[in-house]
């Protein structure tokens, strides 16, 4: 479980700015706005962050950006690695995938921009472009 302080830096790659457009597969529909951040295997195992495979429950973190575009926002860590891993590969608006999106916009994000994740608490985070 991630304790305040806790914190790791991501680099943008065009798949996480254009999520809903930039993609590998024909299982849905192209949704322009879609966003998410890779969060590093190394750093999912080193501060516990994990998906809902886990026992634990918590996987859902209050998130506001640095630059107060976001405020008390739901981020959900998903996905895995292989099937039934507990570790969460990537943050996503939880029910919104178009959230981390628009903040990328609002802070004109291009591929290869860092992204700091900074737990302030257990269940809050803030994010901050680099």
């Amino acid at each position: 479980m991630p304790n305040a302080g806790d914190f790791f830096i991501t680099t943008l790659q065009k798949s996480h700015l254009e999520w809903g457009t930039h993609r590998y597969t024909g299982t849905r529909d192209i949704i322009y706005g879609e966003g998410y951040l890779q969060i590093p295997r190394k750093d999912a195992k080193a501060i516990g962050i994990y998906n809902s495979n886990h026992s634990s429950g918590l996987n859902t973190f209050n998130c506001n950006s640095a630059d107060g575009f976001l405020s008390n926002v739901p981020l959900k860590a998903s996905g895995s690695m292989a099937a039934g891993d507990v570790y969460a590969k990537q943050f996503q608006g939880s029910g919104n995938l178009q959230l981390l999106g628009g903040w990328f916009h609002h802070v004109g994000a291009k591929k290869g921009d860092r992204v700091k994740v900074t737990w302030t608490s257990p269940t809050d985070i803030e994010i901050e472009k680099l």
